[in-house]
């Protein structure tokens, strides 16, 4: 499971989440088959534990995550631009050709056009990279003065 791939390949994995909810889960299976009294609040106070713990290690929804690092970007003074990701997993970043079939599985990608192939994140991080490249362009562009 990737949390996140970066446009050079680099994947940040939840590994370490993963582990963590399962023994999350095997501590509840055994409190709940001891049944004590106070059962009911103590799961739900484990469970709000387990829930700050994976929000801390990042397993934000999207949504979260942008509000997060845009946050995070305006607090160290580095400029944010947010880009709107449709279709970054099915377009090729080398053609242009955007397809559903451009994606026969989950994690792989290949153009069904110029034959480029490679993860599927990997793919998309490039396009996310190149969207927010042009974007970035144009906001920077100097304003033209009226003739």
């Amino acid at each position: 499971m990737n949390l996140a791939t970066t446009s050079d390949g680099t994947n940040h994995q939840g590994r370490r989440l993963s582990r963590y909810r399962r023994w999350q889960a095997r501590k509840r299976a055994e409190f709940q088959a001891r049944r004590p009294r106070s059962a009911t609040r103590r799961l739900a106070r484990r469970a709000q534990k387990e829930r700050r713990h994976a929000t801390h290690v990042s397993s934000w929804p999207f949504h979260q995550l942008g509000h997060h690092l845009a946050y995070k970007a305006r607090k160290a003074g580095v400029p944010f631009l947010e880009v709107d990701a449709r279709h970054t997993s099915q377009r090729c970043p080398r053609c242009g050709h955007t397809e559903r079939a451009n994606r026969p599985t989950r994690d792989h990608f290949r153009c069904r056009r110029c034959g480029l192939a490679g993860p599927a994140d990997v793919v998309a991080g490039v396009n996310v990279r190149d969207r927010a490249r042009s974007a970035w362009a144009f906001v920077t562009m100097p304003v033209p003065h009226p003739v």
